[in-house]
C-alpha cells in the first residue's frame, strides 16, 4: 500500500493507493503553524477511521510546494510508519525520464503532473492543474518539459477581489447562464468563470499555435477541473488524481 501526501498551498491531499485504485483521499487544510504532531494525528485518526492498519503502508512518498510543511510530513511519516519518505526534489527529478526545465525552480506537483502524463499517454500534452494557481505544463514527444505558465487560481481569483474591495465578497463558483450579471454575486461568476473559460481555450490554442501541434492532447486535473462545464469538451482527459498518480509512479521508480 502506498501513501502519498500532495502538499499544496492551500491543500494537503492524502492518497492511500492499494490494488491498483486510490482506495482513499483525504484533503486537510496547509496550515504551516500547526504544531508539529497535528499531522501525525490527523493521519492516524485517518486509518483508524477507516480501519487500516499503519503496518499496511509500504511505501510513502510526498510531494510539497511548502517548504515549511515538507519537515512535518517527513515526522508523520516516520512517526506513524516507522519509513522515511521519499521527498521529490532536484536529486529525484535527475534520475526520472523526463527533461526538467529549471529543476530548482519548477514546482514537485508540476513534475508529478508531467511524469503521469508521460507515463500515461506517451505523446505531446500539456496538463492543465486547477488549483490555488491555474498551470499550464507542457510536454514534448519525447518527455522534455517545454514550458509552463501560471496565473491565479479560479479561488485564488475571487478572494483577490473580495479582499481587495470594499463592496465584493467571496462567491460560490457556480457557471452562470449569462455573462451579463444581474447583481454582485452574478457578475463575479461572469467575469471570473467565464473569463477563466475563455483563459483556457485560449491558452490551448496559443500552446498549440506556438508548437505547430494542432494534436497536442490537453489533460486536465485539480479540483477545480470539472468547475467549468463546456471545458469538458475542449479536455482530451480529466484526472483529479493526475499529480497522486505522479507522485505514486515516481515512487515507483526509487522502490
Amino acid at each position: 500500500m502506498v501513501l502519498a501526501f500532495d502538499i499544496g498551498n492551500s491543500d494537503i491531499t492524502i492518497g492511500l493507493y492499494k490494488d491498483s485504485a486510490w482506495q482513499h483521499t483525504w484533503r486537510v487544510p496547509s496550515q504551516a503553524d500547526l504544531p508539529e504532531m497535528f499531522y501525525a494525528m490527523k493521519v492516524r485518526d485517518y486509518f483508524l477511521e477507516s480501519r487500516i492498519g499503519l503496518d499496511e503502508v509500504s511505501r510513502v512518498a510526498i510531494s510539497s510546494v511548502v517548504p515549511d510543511l515538507t519537515g512535518k510530513l517527513v515526522h508523520a511519516a516516520r512517526t506513524l510508519f516507522e519509513k522515511d519518505p521519499l521527498v521529490l526534489g532536484p536529486a529525484v527529478y535527475e534520475k526520472l525520464p523526463i527533461k526538467i526545465l529549471r529543476p530548482y525552480e519548477i514546482g514537485s506537483d508540476l513534475v508529478c503532473n508531467a511524469f503521469a502524463a508521460y507515463t500515461f499517454f506517451k505523446r505531446s500534452c500539456v496538463v492543465i492543474d486547477f488549483g490555488t494557481a491555474l498551470t499550464f505544463t507542457t510536454l514534448s514527444q519525447d518527455g522534455e518539459i517545454l514550458g509552463v505558465s501560471i496565473a491565479p487560481g479560479l479561488k485564488t481569483a475571487i478572494k483577490s477581489l473580495s479582499q481587495n474591495t470594499a463592496k465584493l465578497f467571496d462567491v460560490p463558483l457556480i457557471m452562470p447562464t449569462s455573462v451579463l450579471g444581474r447583481g454582485t454575486v452574478h457578475a463575479i461568476q461572469a467575469g471570473v468563470l467565464v473569463g477563466y473559460e475563455g483563459m483556457v481555450k485560449h491558452m490551448l490554442q496559443r500552446i498549440r499555435t506556438e508548437l505547430n501541434d494542432d494534436s497536442l492532447k490537453a489533460v486536465a486535473t485539480g479540483g477545480l477541473s470539472s468547475i467549468i462545464p463546456s471545458l469538458k469538451e475542449t479536455f482530451d482527459h480529466i484526472d483529479p488524481n493526475l499529480t497522486l498518480n505522479g507522485l505514486r509512479l515516481i515512487g515507483e521508480v526509487f522502490a
